[in-house]
């Protein structure tokens, strides 16, 4: 009987193994599956006087070929690799608006002033003044377009963004409820590890920090995560979701808020900066919006408030074809400024202004604004100098740019946010419809009046296209757009380059996990064969046992 049982034994312990290597087949393809082994040990023996007969083989546990280390690594690379990807299909879209030399800004500007040189050369030609109107319309309308696919892609940000949160929420739900399963699992058979099960949980996690940067920490049979600078996401037995919300400072801005409980139990959102959150689609979206997007968006505000009132103070300077001063050329509108949600009631919002003749020190920074209940501080956004502004009364001036608080009733704490030129491009027309309205004459001599013939304010206007009339006088308006161009291809090819050194990464990364817990079908085939042939021989024991029964059943008859 010691013999049958020897054979049974092989029996089952050979079925555990084609079992787990028919397993391993079918999930070869299966993405976070990780090769399973059945760990087999001896069954021990029974002690004779002729020594220690063996009692054959048993199967121990069924154990996942799985490295830590190599996982993490792996997951690591691919929440980067999915940053570089969603902020590159973003900038990629501004790169291709901006560099356009043929139909784009850079033409627009140079067929204005070349209208410009046509007039103060033919001042009294009806006809070189209508093409001047319709070559700043044209170029008015180039911007504003511009700065209307711009904001088209910050709604489009915003919706991508709280798109992925509600796929963060739903991995967290998913990851939550893998961890009962696995602590019931555990708790059902003790000692043996759900290896689907954990393998379903890390790919959950994996998948999860392909849309945002998530710290993974186990404890007992779960996994805790959290996010940014430590804010937990799912701990314990709780989900604490993401939330999107209008950012306090700036309700154009969608915000991610993590939750948290107060000590009622009620759930608080707090909002997260965009640099708080990194890594994976949102962290690349986050990234986008603050340093390509905004940037892109204040240069090009900028590069339109150039143009408009450097040819709308000169423009003053001079007479129409009736002798009459000129007037603005360009609309030009007004900073914008925006109250924090968090405001007293009574803190009210300043009015803003461009100072006059401050042109060149408009920069591309938006600016925060405190008060702490007896001064104002004003901050760069997002480069973070502080500055020291110029008070006159209820005004405060600082890099061309004035408020005034008069009227207000600020409390400590209050603060707004002033965009310069975040909205200049959108507010970019042309004032001037009738030919006959554009200063082109210089100072006009008593008794000339109409002054047709002189075409000296035409000429300094046109003198413009190489003025360096902004960034503290260093650059000039087509200067300024080209930097634009070259920086938003600048940060374009870096991203590119990055990119494909991470898929490079992603993939020695994913090879050197495979090579450990990947399913090799030739090996999986080879054991097929081996334990195949052991079933067999461990049946063979079994037939052999038989016999040998019906031997003796046979001498004794």
């Amino acid at each position: 009987m010691n013999l049958a049982n020897l054979g049974k034994a092989g029996l089952l312990v050979a079925q555990n193994r084609l079992q787990t290597a028919g397993h391993n087949i079918n999930n070869a393809a299966t993405a976070g599956y990780n090769r399973q082994t059945v760990l087999s040990q001896t069954a021990g023996a029974t002690p004779t006087a002729g020594g220690w007969i063996g009692r054959g083989v048993q199967a121990v546990s069924v154990q996942r070929s799985y490295d830590n280390f190599l996982q993490n690594q792996l997951t690591s690379s691919l929440t980067r690799g999915a940053a570089l990807k969603t902020y590159g299909d973003q900038i990629s879209q501004i790169n291709n608006l901006v560099a356009d030399r043929t139909v784009g800004i850079s033409p627009g500007i140079q067929k204005f002033f070349d209208s410009l040189d046509a007039v103060a050369s033919a001042p009294a030609d009806v006809a070189a003044r209508q093409e001047l109107i319709g070559q700043a319309n044209s170029l008015a309308a180039q911007v504003r377009d511009a700065n209307a696919f711009l904001d088209s892609q910050r709604a489009n940000v915003n919706i991508q963004v709280d798109t992925t949160v509600t796929q963060i929420n739903s991995y967290l739900d998913r990851i939550q409820d893998l961890n009962r399963q696995i602590t019931t699992a555990k708790a059902t058979n003790p000692g043996q590890p759900p290896n689907d099960l954990l393998d379903q949980r890390d790919q959950l996690v994996s998948d999860l920090g392909q849309l945002v940067d998530v710290k993974a920490y186990e404890q007992d049979d779960r996994v805790s995560l959290t996010i940014g600078n430590g804010q937990t996401v799912l701990g314990g037995d709780s989900v604490y979701h993401l939330e999107t919300h209008p950012s306090k400072a700036d309700p154009s801005r969608l915000a991610v808020n993590y939750t948290t409980k107060d000590a009622a139990g009620n759930i608080i959102p707090i909002e997260m900066s965009d640099k708080q959150i990194t890594g994976g689609k949102l962290g690349g979206l986050l990234s986008f919006r603050s340093d390509a997007l905004d940037a892109t968006q204040n240069n090009l505000g900028r590069i339109a408030l150039g143009i408009s009132i450097a040819l709308n103070e000169q423009h003053v300077k001079g007479y129409d074809l009736s002798g009459t001063p000129g007037g603005a050329f360009f609309n030009v509108g007004t900073p914008k400024v925006i109250g924090n949600e968090k405001n007293s009631a009574t803190a009210g919002t300043p009015t803003a202004s461009y100072v006059p003749g401050e042109l060149s020190k408009i920069t591309n920074q938006d600016y925060r604004v405190e008060f702490d209940g007896t001064n104002y501080a004003v901050t760069r956004v997002p480069e973070g100098t502080a500055l020291t502004p110029t008070v006159a009364g209820t005004t405060l001036s600082f890099d061309g740019v004035a408020i005034d608080t008069a009227g207000m009733a600020p409390a400590a704490g209050d603060s707004w946010l002033v965009q310069p030129t975040r909205d200049a491009a959108a507010a970019m027309a042309v004032t001037i419809t009738d030919p006959a309205k554009v200063a082109a004459a210089g100072e006009v001599s008593p008794g000339v009046g109409a002054g047709t013939s002189n075409g000296d304010n035409a000429l300094e206007l046109a003198a413009l296209r190489s003025k360096k009339v902004l960034a503290d006088g260093s650059m000039g308006m087509n200067e300024a757009y080209s930097q634009l161009v070259n920086t938003v291809a600048v940060k374009t090819q870096q991203n590119t380059t990055a990119q494909k050194a991470q898929e490079t990464l992603v993939s020695q990364n994913y090879s050197a996990q495979q090579a450990v817990s990947g399913v090799n079908l030739d090996e999986e085939y080879i054991n097929l064969q081996q334990y195949q042939e052991q079933y067999r021989a461990a049946a063979r024991l079994i037939d052999t046992a038989s016999t040998l029964f019906d031997t003796l059943l046979a001498l004794r008859n």
